[in-house]
């Protein structure tokens, strides 16, 4: 069986991937943190994110049946090596079986790190059976403490919902509780300094995310979005700032540690996905909620395990397929590149 036939796009490596050992590209970087969507659909219309009618949603037979998804997770910890698995959307607690899916997940042996992205709608509720299940932590996301803004970026009136969510998260015992920001262009900068002593004060961790080009209508422009440097520059204004001491690794943020001028100190992360990226030590494989693997969140091309499942394929195949489409990885994303063409899928399709 041939590498297309496994559906793995065409412009794969002349030489194979390896058949065993770490989950390994062509440059050496080694995934060990799988991002996996367990569905498109979301409950709140980001601008930065979806049209305010939404998507064409995808439909149920197209989406991974429970069967096959914890399938896959089991190849991906077992034959992989993957150590840790952050489930994501759209908007995963719009899944019902995501404590299921949890549960499973943390069955696995060895175990994996369990790790959710969330909006915090309906999080309140959830928080406690999450943790129960297995979740380890979680990472929610807000971009402003206005509520009159949040109704505007998010074309809904929910932010007393997230903020419960949030509460909810470190009563059950989440922590660090991350908070995960992308700045509207206008207000963001406001926004950071606000959001981030709302995170010192209640002992949450404060991730600013640049605004990356993943929106359903590709009207991304770069003049329009806040670079990491704008922000570090205007939180220097508000806290000390001093570079944290542990070693990076692969993580997405820079972190800083920061202090307030009452003394209140803290954690605050970067992620310059834009203006600094980071491919080079990036460690991370993606399972869309249909099933396609995606070796980098700006990949133009997918495998599709769903098709090798549904056709009865066995588990060296799938373990096969996905080896090749990682092996397959670019080594960057390339958006600071005069070619770059945005991906066809939002990011709601293709998991955070």
């Amino acid at each position: 069986m041939t590498l297309v036939d496994l559906g793995v796009p065409s412009l794969a490596p002349t030489r194979p991937a390896p058949a065993s050992g770490p989950l390994i590209d062509t440059f050496g970087r080694v995934a060990t943190d799988l991002r996996v969507s367990l569905t498109d659909r979301c409950n709140l219309r980001c601008t930065y994110c979806m049209p305010a009618e939404g998507l064409d949603w995808l439909a149920d037979d197209a989406l991974l049946r429970h069967d096959e998804l914890i399938r896959l997770l089991r190849i991906a910890v077992t034959r992989l090596g993957i150590t840790s698995v952050r489930f994501t959307g759209g908007e995963p607690l719009v899944s019902r079986r995501l404590e299921d899916v949890v549960a499973a997940t943390a069955a696995l042996r060895p175990r994996p790190e369990i790790t959710l992205t969330t909006n915090g709608i309906g999080l309140a509720k959830r928080a406690q059976k999450l943790v129960r299940a297995g979740l380890d932590r979680i990472n929610v996301s807000l971009d402003t403490l206005d509520a009159a803004r949040f109704a505007r970026i998010t074309r809904r009136d929910r932010l007393p919902d997230v903020l419960a969510g949030l509460r909810a998260a470190k009563a059950a015992g989440l922590s660090p509780v991350k908070v995960n920001a992308v700045l509207d262009p206008v207000t963001g900068l406001d926004d950071a300094v606000a959001l981030l002593r709302f995170c010192l004060e209640h002992g949450y961790q404060l991730r600013i995310i640049e605004q990356m080009p993943l929106d359903a209508g590709h009207e991304w422009e770069r003049n329009r979005t806040i670079s990491a440097d704008e922000v570090l520059d205007t939180l220097r204004q508000h806290f000390e700032l001093a570079p944290d001491t542990a070693p990076r690794g692969s993580a997405p943020a820079e972190l800083w540690q920061v202090t307030d001028k009452s003394g209140v100190a803290g954690k605050v992360g970067v992620i310059a996905s834009v203006s600094h990226a980071f491919c080079s030590a990036c460690d991370r494989t993606r399972l869309t909620a249909d099933g396609q693997v995606r070796n980098c969140l700006f990949a133009r091309e997918e495998t599709d395990l769903r098709r090798l499942i549904r056709s009865g394929a066995d588990d060296d195949a799938l373990e096969a397929a996905w080896r090749a489409a990682m092996w397959a990885k670019a080594a960057g994303h390339g958006i600071n590149d005069p070619g770059f063409v945005q991906p066809d899928r939002p990011m709601s399709a293709i998991g955070g």
